[in-house]
């Protein structure tokens, strides 16, 4: 064992940036410390090679949290490609543009609240009277889309509020703004979702096309050359990034952090390795899960993975600096995709199944 690495002791420093910590937690042996700097290693990795397209996935409750200004800064500074995320996400965001949150306790009498009118997120109170508001906004607006045209895609709608949001801090507004693409698998299940079907009983041919996403995530990891992917959190936002980088072979990068236990078999809980087994992730990608608190690994991850590429990712294709190609834009018409198999089934470049 005398050429084998050692753990080592560290010491917190005068001037230690949040990249230094990461380096004294992975060489510290345990436990999470390690497998939190090896996720600084893999980002830092994924945004130092060109050509590698980055998806950012998480569950709408870490919108609620503070945390909502550091996503919205990551895809300000083009550090992601691809937003995957929930229906809540769109309600937290657009909610707390117009309106505020307020800090709780997980331990607060929930009976109470109710008659306050206060619905508890975990230890974040949220008050009920800001859906009517979200109700009095969002009706107009899709007033205004419907008015434009009578189907949308589901990330052209959604992009589509985001352009129209005047909130500087709005994930949605910053993802507009920076050309990434939200896509919400699963649209109906929160606030905005229940006004696109009230929308719906007084315009029955207004349609949102939930397939048309389909097509333009085909266009997006057929023309990939690598992807990589950092997902906070687990559920539709989770699977739906993993399970549609199976049909190129699986994510060439993958950072995962959740607090869910694996051994009830839950997608939330699975760890990257699982990913592996269902080609959802490749078997020589650069990978880890990090188990804890994502509002309080998150920004460390970030943070420390910034300070190592000096905030910038590489030049190309996928990436900013020598100009940043459309992530929805897929390879030249003809250029060759490689058949995959998804859950046993040959899947070749979708296109040469409409031509």
């Amino acid at each position: 064992m005398g050429g084998e690495v050692r753990v080592e002791d560290y010491r917190l420093e005068p001037g230690m940036t949040v990249a230094d910590l990461a380096r004294a937690l992975g060489r510290s042996g345990g436990f999470q410390a390690v497998n939190l700097a090896r996720g600084v290693e893999i980002l830092s990795s994924m945004w130092g090679e060109m050509g590698v397209k980055t998806f950012l996935a998480f569950t709408a409750n870490l919108v609620a949290t503070g945390l909502r200004g550091v996503l919205a800064q990551v895809l300000e500074l083009g550090m992601f490609d691809v937003l995957v995320t929930t229906a809540g996400t769109i309600d937290h965001d657009l909610i707390r543009c117009w309106g505020s949150y307020r800090p709780g306790s997980f331990y607060a009498d929930d009976a109470e609240l109710h008659r306050r009118g206060v619905a508890r997120l975990g230890n974040v109170f949220v008050p009920i009277s800001e859906f009517t508001t979200l109700e009095e906004k969002i009706q107009p607006f899709l007033s205004s889309a419907y008015g434009e045209k009578r189907t949308w895609g589901c990330a052209e709608l959604v992009g589509r509020m985001g352009e129209e949001l005047a909130c500087p801090g709005s994930i949605l507004r910053a993802a507009a703004e920076a050309g990434v693409p939200v896509y919400v698998p699963g649209i109906t299940d929160g606030a905005v979702g229940n006004q696109l079907w009230l929308f719906r009983e007084s315009h029955p041919d207004f349609q949102v096309d939930v397939l048309r996403d389909q097509v333009e995530l085909a266009e997006l990891v057929f023309g990939a050359e690598k992807t990589g992917a950092l997902i906070l959190g687990g559920g539709i936002a989770k699977h739906h990034t993993i399970g549609w980088n199976m049909f190129k072979g699986g994510l060439d990068y993958a950072v995962y952090v959740t607090t869910a236990a694996e051994y009830d078999g839950s997608l939330s809980g699975a760890r990257d390795r699982e990913a592996v087994s269902w080609g959802k992730i490749s078997e020589g990608a650069a990978r880890v899960t990090v188990v804890g608190d994502a509002t309080i690994v998150t920004p460390l991850l970030l943070g420390a993975a910034l300070e190592e590429v000096g905030w910038r990712r590489a030049c190309g294709p996928g990436g900013r600096g020598g100009g940043r190609r459309d992530p929805r834009t897929g390879p030249p018409q003809g250029s060759a995709t490689p058949a995959v198999k998804a859950h046993g089934v040959e899947i070749r470049d979708h296109r040469n199944i409409r031509s």
